[in-house]
C-alpha cells in the first residue's frame, strides 16, 4: 500500500486544482446561469435543456465540424513536416544538425502570445513584410492585402501558425526515435534494392509506430482546444467564420453571459478530449507492457 499512500498528496492537489473546476463546469451545464443568476449567485436548474439547445442548433454542428477539420489538417501537416525535418536531421552533419535543432528549440520555447504577435506583424494589412515581399515579387494585388477577409486565407494563416509552433516537438521526438533504428537493417534493405520510401515504410515506420501514435494523440488534444492564437490574431474579436469550439464556448459564456450554455459546450469539448486521452493512455500502457 505504500506507493498508493505516497500518491495521496498529489491526488488531493490534482483533485483541488482540476476536480472542483470540472465539478462546477458540470453543474453549470445543467443550469440557466446568466447575469441575473450571476448577481444572485444561484443558478436555475433546467436539466438537459442546454444540451438540447446546442445539439439542436445547426451552428453548433458547423463549429464542431470546423473544429474537427481544423484539427485533422493541422495534425496531419504537423506530423508530415515534423517527420520530414527529422529525416533531414538524420542526414545532416553535426554542425548543421545542431544549428537546425537550436532553431527548433527556440521556436518551441517561444510563448504563444509573442509568436502570434510576430505573425500579426508579418501579415499586417499596411506594414506586413509578407505583403511587401509579394508585392516586390510582382504580385501587386497583395499590397495592403487583408488576409482575413477571405476565411480560406485566414484559416491558412492560422494553420501555419499552429503547425509552425508544433513542428519542433514532433521533429525532435521523431529524430530521437530514428536514432534507435538499426543502421544495419536499413543498409541491408538498401542493398536488396529497396528505395528510401520503401525503407521508411517497411522498416522505419513500424519501429517508430508507437512514437507516431503518441505524438498524433497529443497533437489532437492540443489542436482541438486551440484558443489563444485565434483570439489574439483577431484582436479578441474573432468573426464567426473563425469560431472553433473553444472560441464558441468562451463567447457564449462571457460575451453573451450565457454561462450555462457555454459550460455545456465546454463539457462537450472535455468529453471529446477524454476519448482522445483514452487512446493516448492505452498506447502508453501498451508501451509499458512491451518494455
Amino acid at each position: 500500500m505504500t506507493p498508493y499512500l505516497l500518491l495521496i498528496p498529489a491526488l488531493v492537489v490534482i483533485g483541488g486544482v482540476l476536480g472542483y473546476p470540472l465539478y462546477r463546469l458540470v453543474t453549470l451545464s445543467f443550469q440557466e446561469y446568466g447575469l441575473p443568476e450571476l448577481i444572485a449567485h444561484e443558478g436555475k436548474w433546467i436539466g438537459l435543456d442546454n444540451y438540447r439547445e446546442i445539439l439542436g442548433d445547426g451552428w453548433f454542428w458547423t463549429v464542431l465540424g470546423r473544429t474537427i477539420a481544423f484539427t485533422a489538417v493541422t495534425v496531419g501537416l504537423t506530423m508530415l513536416f515534423g517527420t520530414l525535418i527529422a529525416l533531414l536531421l538524420q542526414r545532416l552533419g553535426t554542425f548543421m544538425r545542431l544549428l537546425i535543432t537550436t532553431g527548433l528549440v527556440l521556436v518551441w520555447s517561444m510563448p504563444p502570445v509573442v509568436a502570434v504577435n510576430i505573425w500579426s506583424w508579418m501579415i499586417d494589412y499596411e506594414f506586413g513584410v509578407l505583403n511587401w515581399t509579394l508585392a516586390q515579387l510582382g504580385f501587386e494585388s497583395f499590397a495592403h492585402h487583408d488576409w482575413f477577409v477571405n476565411p480560406i486565407q485566414g484559416w491558412a494563416i492560422i494553420t501555419a501558425i499552429i503547425v509552425w509552433g508544433a513542428i519542433p516537438f514532433v521533429a525532435i521526438t521523431i529524430f530521437a526515435g530514428l536514432t534507435q533504428v538499426s543502421g544495419e537493417m536499413v543498409e541491408a534493405a538498401s542493398i536488396d534494392g529497396a528505395g528510401p520510401f520503401r525503407v521508411f515504410r517497411d522498416i522505419t515506420l513500424p519501429i517508430l509506430k508507437p512514437i507516431f501514435v503518441i505524438l498524433a494523440s497529443l497533437s489532437v488534444i492540443w489542436n482541438f482546444q486551440v484558443f489563444s492564437q485565434i483570439w489574439i490574431i483577431r484582436n479578441a474579436r474573432p468573426e464567426e467564420d473563425y469560431f472553433l469550439l473553444s472560441i464558441y464556448s468562451f463567447v457564449e459564456s462571457f460575451n453573451t453571459s450565457q454561462y450555462g450554455l457555454g459550460s455545456a459546450i465546454a463539457l462537450v469539448m472535455v468529453l471529446a478530449m477524454l476519448m482522445v486521452t483514452f487512446v493516448y493512455i492505452r498506447q502508453m500502457v501498451r508501451l509499458g507492457e512491451i518494455e
